[in-house]
């Protein structure tokens, strides 16, 4: 592609400069990517994505110098701004298009941002979290001209020894540390007013889609957002690395879900409010039949939504429940026992006897294991160590599934077998 011809007032033609520099680069990439790495040194290879980072950052301070003076752009083509016509013609999303015209609008205020990304030092995605953070600043009224300015040096001089997310932490209280008598108090206000709003944003609700499961939307503060996240990431880790060493591919959003049921489904009840005198308890109710069957449904709670009996098993291994079991005439026969995890250390004994989940085909870790009744629970199976084996949540599920059968290998092994269709 070759730009403009135009002569300027001066009587010189940049557009002969500006392609000539635009061949070498291009020539220069094509040499680049006629090689293959693989047999490059070492050295190299590390040189090279080194030198690619700082031209990556000036070929960014390039572009945003381009966009910032592209009004022209926008007139001839009737657009409000550029990224109407990146829109068009780069096919580059909207939102992405105007992000960068942002940055662009962002850098061409702050002179040392503006050189630290022509000099390769600064990065882009670190010229938008300074440029943040200076008009953050430059909207406090607490703020001087000189504060600014300051501010401005310091994070320059930061982003060549921090990475974006670091640098980010630091432009929110940088403040702070240029002035902390004058700034830390404000800070501190500021920061309470933050964490007092994300209580009052706080919420939660659900829907039922009717299909056996259920939509949760939530917000909750930053705070408790990122210990949910890093506590999901603990269990669905190790979930990822074992489906991978089995040549399988799970989304990860899927391996987050299944991690938070398992957060809810054993969740210590005894660290609950007590309400009328007696811990949370989960009531199932059903049929002297439907315990006993492989097929049938069971109430969930006092409002009556309906599980499987299958279901209502699996629970009885990992939940506080209370099974109210009726006759033909709909009277309770019995107002069972609650049934408890096992206790901690029946799991640490558990741990050491397994070592992983019992299932033929699976090795998923002890801590990803849940403790299963061989004889079940509510077929009066006692929570000791002679009735019990770990299972991880999937081979737990399936070992309550009524499609399955499966027997205990003389290692103790569990191995499943599919039932035979019938009818």
């Amino acid at each position: 592609m070759s730009l403009g011809r135009e002569i300027d007032h001066w009587g010189t033609n940049p557009g002969d400069a500006i392609d000539a520099a635009l061949n070498a680069i291009e020539s220069a990439l094509h040499e680049l990517l006629a090689t293959d790495p693989a047999y490059w040194r070492t050295g190299q290879k590390k040189d090279l994505l080194e030198r690619l980072e700082k031209l990556q950052a000036q070929q960014a301070a390039l572009k945003l110098r381009v966009l910032a003076s592209a009004g022209d752009i926008a007139e001839e083509t009737g657009a409000k701004d550029a990224s109407g016509w990146m829109r068009t013609e780069l096919l580059v999303d909207k939102a992405v298009a105007r992000s960068q015209m942002k940055l662009a609008a962002g850098v061409a205020k702050y002179d040392l941002v503006a050189a630290g990304l022509a000099e390769g030092v600064v990065s882009q995605d670190k010229a938008r979290v300074i440029t943040q953070a200076l008009d953050a600043i430059e909207a406090d009224p607490a703020a001087s001209a000189e504060d600014l300015i300051l501010a401005e040096k310091l994070l320059v001089d930061y982003a060549g020894r921090l990475t974006a997310n670091e640098l980010r932490i630091v432009g929110k209280r940088i403040l702070a540390e240029i002035d902390p008598e004058r700034f830390e108090a404000a800070e501190a206000k500021a920061l309470q007013r933050e964490e007092e709003h994300a209580q009052r944003r706080t919420f939660y609700s659900s829907r039922d889609n009717g299909d056996g499961t259920i939509d949760i939307h939530a917000r909750v503060s930053r705070a408790v957002g990122l210990r949910l996240r890093t506590l999901l990431d603990s269990l669905a880790q190790p979930r990822k690395l074992s489906a991978e060493d089995k040549g399988r591919k799970v989304p990860y959003d899927q391996l987050l879900g299944q991690a938070f049921a398992r957060v809810i489904e054993t969740y210590d009840v005894d660290q609950l409010p007590r309400h009328g005198g007696h811990g949370t308890t989960v009531f199932i109710t059903m049929s002297l039949d439907q315990l006993r069957a492989d097929l049938g449904t069971a109430a969930l709670g006092f409002d009556g939504e309906q599980i499987t009996a299958a279901e209502a098993r699996r629970m009885a291994c990992n939940a506080d429940l209370v099974p109210v079991v009726l006759g033909t005439d709909s009277e309770i026969l019995d107002l069972g026992r609650t049934a408890r995890l096992a206790y901690p250390v029946q799991h640490r004994a558990l741990r050491l006897r397994d070592k992983c989940c019992q299932a033929e085909d699976c090795d998923a870790p002890a801590a990803w294991t849940e403790a299963h009744h061989l004889k079940p629970w509510s077929e009066d199976g006692k929570t000791d160590l002679a009735n019990m084996v770990l299972l991880c949540p999937s081979d737990h599920r399936r070992i309550h599934d009524p499609d399955y059968t499966y027997e205990r290998l003389p290692d103790g092994r569990i191995r499943f077998t599919r039932r035979a269709l019938t009818g």
